[in-house]
């Protein structure tokens, strides 16, 4: 089958994935490993103690000079579920790949988990080596300093806050927003409005800030509930209450059919 990614983007892999497979008799049965690429090339035959590396022939050390991809741990283990592994792959920003099937027998998940970490690691390979050639070209107008005088004291606060602060100063504006439209405050809304999205733009993807924002913003019962939806799965994100999202994502789903 070789690797489907889920997530991610197989011209341009991050480097570091975790990798999924359903077991071949039972598809529930999910089996999962870590696959890191390391970012500096690293030779085996350097770190093997020298009694160990005696004990292979030459040509063989050299075919393994380089790792591409290792699996951590260093084969497919059941343990989660594929909700626990979407979550977890968005949380860390991870690529998230199927593998396809395998039996449950340990040396099968053995050879599959290595087996995909050097394809996984040959797709990151072969993107680098194109990164390399197509350097990324800088404009001038970014390399130069931005003047003391142009700065924004408001977005420099925003920057320095955690994750968290930015959640909990969209939910105080997403109440301000609502004040707003309740009072028909065109002006306010609008201020308010700008003022969620320049938060919405310094959060991760991941808490879907954008949709907070939209929502907020809506002249309907329908658009509050979806923000205070919207806001509740970023908190339970913070929390890292994983399990409390699904139910909290359904609600979603059904309030936009």
């Amino acid at each position: 089958m070789g690797i489907n990614f889920l997530r991610g983007n197989s011209q341009a892999p991050r480097g570091h994935a975790i990798l999924m497979a359903r077991n071949s008799s039972n598809p529930r049965i999910i089996y999962s490993t870590y696959c890191i690429v390391p970012p500096i090339p690293m030779a085996i035959a350097k770190w093997l103690p020298p009694l160990l590396a005696a004990q292979f022939p030459t040509e063989d050390l050299r075919g393994v000079a380089n790792v591409a991809g290792m699996p951590i741990p260093p084969t497919l283990e059941e343990g989660m579920s594929l909700d626990q592994l979407e979550l977890l792959a968005e949380r860390r920003d991870d690529d998230f790949c199927d593998v396809g099937p395998v039996s449950s027998d340990e040396g099968e998940r053995l050879r599959l988990a290595a087996e995909s970490c050097q394809d996984y690691g040959q797709l990151y390979a072969n993107y680098s080596s194109r990164a390399t050639q197509f350097p990324p070209t800088r404009s001038p107008e970014l390399e130069e300093s931005t003047p003391l005088d142009e700065l924004d004291p408001e977005e420099i606060l925003l920057q320095s806050m955690s994750d968290r602060q930015k959640v909990a100063e969209l939910g105080k504006l997403v109440g301000m927003a609502r004040y707003a439209l309740d009072g028909r405050d065109t002006d306010l809304l609008k201020d308010t409005k700008r003022r969620m999205e320049q938060i919405a733009r310094l959060l991760p993807e991941k808490y879907r800030a954008s949709e907070i924002v939209a929502n907020s913003t809506i002249i309907d019962q329908k658009g509050t509930k979806l923000a205070e939806l919207y806001l509740s799965r970023a908190y339970k994100l913070l929390d890292e209450e994983y399990a409390e999202i699904p139910g909290i994502e359904r609600a979603i789903r059904e309030l936009q059919e």
